[in-house]
């Protein structure tokens, strides 16, 4: 990605609204909109939104299961297993 391409002022937003919407949904790629020089947003398409808000799901996950694993608050898989049924069969 050439991110020059991908800096426009917010008074290009302002004029272009419609066509920055269709490019972005289009490519696929971000626009970073600046104010007085210096960046300050990000448009993105929706798919691309939800792409990364699942990664950082993902990322949040495996990072509080390192810490649970660094302090020992694991269980076995097997006990897991176990758990998950019982719960599922009490619903």
């Amino acid at each position: 990605m050439r991110l020059k391409e991908s800096v426009k002022s917010i008074t290009y937003l302002k004029n272009n609204t419609a066509e920055v919407v269709r490019d972005v949904a289009r490519d696929g790629r971000p626009l970073v909109v600046t104010q007085n020089g210096e960046a300050r947003a990000v448009v993105l398409d929706v798919a691309t939104y939800d792409r990364w808000r699942e990664a950082i799901t993902m990322l949040k996950l495996l990072s509080l299961g390192e810490i649970e694993a660094s302090t020992g608050a694991v269980v076995p898989a097997g006990r897991a297993f176990e758990r998950a049924a019982r719960a599922t069969d009490s619903d």
